[in-house]
């Protein structure tokens, strides 16, 4: 019998280079087919309506959502105002059936070539909110699913720019003494244009993980600073409170600290922590200087703050604000809904405030956001007040004051020394 002798260490090169050379002739595409990318509404909505190319169009549709998700019809995929439906099934005609405020709408979703997936894209109208469920053979299928369409552009300013110089962020942690036993993390963010030996503006942000990460604040902060539109400001991003529980949830400690009228919160600010973070860079003490921002009931404690101590913070930016009757009391008279009349009843306070809110935002038991936020812009111009109210179609939520937001920083600083005055 004839002996195999092993490969000399040359032929095994020789070899691996030969592979090498035929992989690099043929291409990666020929050796393992490349994965199909993942379809977004809009894009769906030419490629459906072309008609052209199904096979590559339903194996786009595929990569896109989890077989399960397309066998229970697939969550409505939304980019801007353009939402895509899918689902698979062995024969149709296949709809989604949505209902809204005023009427039940049905919309047929075409079979994909000749794969069982039955999609459909359609451009909606903004600012609307339905339930909708898949439809198959006259038959409903799956729960009610809800779709919000809310769409408001990213400003440039909350995307990083080439050239622009980043700040430093850090996490801490404190317990409270003014809220006894209450512990939170807050964010310091140190722009780098900072300058030891030089006091630095600053600005407190409530619910702050939220602007921290979802409104890019950071970044917005970071292009604003570097163009000269705004001060050098460190932002102080301050979650709500919770109270540790041992084997259970943390209780919240939200809505006591943020829609209470009292100057509780202002004196937490004020002697735990602006010390803090006074210890790791130097703030300037004036209210000029400082300035203060929340949503929802974040945004009625930001003016609350300013309210209670005017020599403290002198700019407030209010988000979708809860001015209302959230902390009615004993009484059940207590809440924010008093603030229209009080700031009429007041002597004038030297405090700057942009609002903004949308005809969509709250409308529940505790009153309604639309019209509270528009009584409290009435309130401020009768009363002489430096005020901006920015009133849209939005629903409660971040997305006109995150689209808003640059424009609101120029503004609250627009006469500070060094800063640019808006166009």
């Amino acid at each position: 019998m004839q002996e195999i002798q092993p490969l000399r260490p040359s032929f095994l090169i020789l070899g691996a280079l030969g592979v090498l050379a035929v992989v690099g002739l043929m291409g990666p595409a020929s050796l393992a087919q490349e994965k199909p990318e993942p379809l977004g509404a809009k894009e769906a909505l030419i490629l459906l309506a072309a008609k052209e190319d199904p096979d590559g169009t339903a194996a786009r549709l595929r990569a896109t959502y989890r077989p399960q998700a397309l066998k229970n019809g697939a969550p409505g995929r939304l980019e801007e105002t353009t939402v895509l439906w899918a689902l698979e099934v062995p024969k149709g005609p296949v709809y989604v059936v949505s209902e809204g405020k005023k009427k039940q709408k049905k919309r047929r979703l075409r079979r994909v070539g000749k794969s069982g997936l039955y999609a459909g894209a359609f451009k909606l109208k903004n600012f609307q909110e339905f339930e909708y469920q898949y439809e198959v053979n006259q038959k409903l299928i799956g729960n009610k699913r809800r779709l919000r369409l809310e769409y408001f552009p990213t400003p440039p300013e909350a995307l990083e720019q080439e050239g622009v110089p980043q700040g430093k962020i850090t996490q801490h942690r404190h317990v409270s003494k003014v809220f006894p036993g209450a512990e939170r993390d807050y964010w310091v963010y140190v722009p780098a244009q900072y300058q030891p030996g030089q006091p630095a503006n600053v600005m407190v942000f409530q619910d702050g993980q939220g602007y921290l990460r979802g409104s890019k604040v950071p970044t917005v902060f970071d292009n604003l600073i570097h163009q000269g539109e705004m001060p050098v400001t460190v932002g102080i991003f301050i979650n709500p409170g919770v109270f540790p529980r041992e084997g259970q949830q943390p209780r919240r400690n939200r809505s006591f600290e943020y829609d209470t009228l009292s100057d509780q919160y202002a004196r937490f600010l004020r002697d735990e922590i602006l010390p803090e973070v006074g210890k790791m860079v130097e703030l300037k003490q004036d209210a000029a200087s400082r300035a203060i921002c929340g949503i929802s009931s974040g945004g009625i404690c930001a003016w609350t703050a300013a309210w209670e101590m005017p020599d403290m913070w002198s700019k407030v930016i209010s988000h979708v604000g809860s001015f209302t009757n959230i902390a009615s009391g004993a009484s059940r008279q207590a809440g924010g809904h008093n603030y229209p009349a009080l700031i009429r009843k007041t002597e004038k306070k030297p405090i700057r405030i942009w609002m903004q809110d949308g005809s969509n935002d709250l409308d529940n038991r505790h009153g309604s956001w639309p019209l509270a936020n528009q009584q409290l812009a009435a309130a401020l111009k009768f009363s002489g007040y430096d005020y901006q109210f920015v009133y849209g179609e939005g629903f409660h939520s971040m997305r006109h004051g995150a689209s808003t937001l640059p424009d609101a920083l120029r503004w609250i600083w627009r006469d500070y020394p060094g800063a640019k005055p808006p166009k």
